[in-house]
């Protein structure tokens, strides 16, 4: 089963089991996702990924960068990060997402895709460095892309389309029950940078 949520759903739950996904929709004024848009590409620490897959490094086209309020170090496909201090910018930013989801997050993991054939597999962010059913806050800006979700057992999936300037959280049991992925097309041939604010363990 795939479903695709219209406009008039925001703010209700997408998922029909086993985990929250809240889309708030847009929350950013035009300007203001034009200037933070401009603001992430140019200030940001970007890095292309690297992931070590059947024991070889492999660096991706997709770049990321990974802030906090300390120097948390976290890994995933096998290799271990090292946070960034968040500036004072995206520390008013998370505060923002904070407000609405009335949750609070010490980092952040911000992805760089430069076009569509660009994205992420199916996957699910347990790893053992991030708070267990904690929220995860994610905003989206530039390109428009579909998110989609797939539900571990049942092979259910929910896709729900990013629009620039929005925000998506993550919530209880999601990331135990079902797995996500950005798929990449070729219908899109611009970028589209994503923050996903997390809560690392203390």
């Amino acid at each position: 089963m795939s479903l695709l949520f219209p406009l008039q759903n925001l703010n209700t739950n997408l998922l029909p089991k086993d985990g929250e996904v809240i889309y708030f929709g847009i929350i950013f004024q035009q300007e203001e996702i034009e200037s933070l848009f401009s603001k992430l590409q140019n200030e940001i620490e970007w890095k292309h990924d690297q992931a070590l897959i059947y024991g070889k490094l492999i660096t991706t086209k997709r770049k990321v960068a990974w802030y906090a309020n300390k120097e948390f170090s976290y890994t995933y496909s096998k290799i271990t990060k090292t946070a960034l201090l968040f500036p004072e910018w995206l520390i008013e930013l998370k505060e923002k997402v904070e407000k609405l989801t009335n949750e609070t997050y010490n980092s952040c993991l911000l992805n760089y895709y430069s076009d569509g054939g660009e994205g992420m597999t199916y996957h699910s962010d347990a790893e053992k460095e991030l708070k267990k059913n904690g929220s995860i806050a994610s905003l989206s800006l530039g390109a428009e892309r579909n998110f989609v979700f797939k539900h571990k057992t049942s092979g259910e999936k929910v896709s729900v389309f990013l629009e620039s300037g929005s925000l998506l959280e993550m919530r209880g049991e999601t990331q135990t029950h079902w797995l996500h992925a950005l798929p990449t097309t070729k219908k899109v041939n611009s970028l589209r940078i994503n923050l996903t604010f997390r809560q690392m363990g203390q």
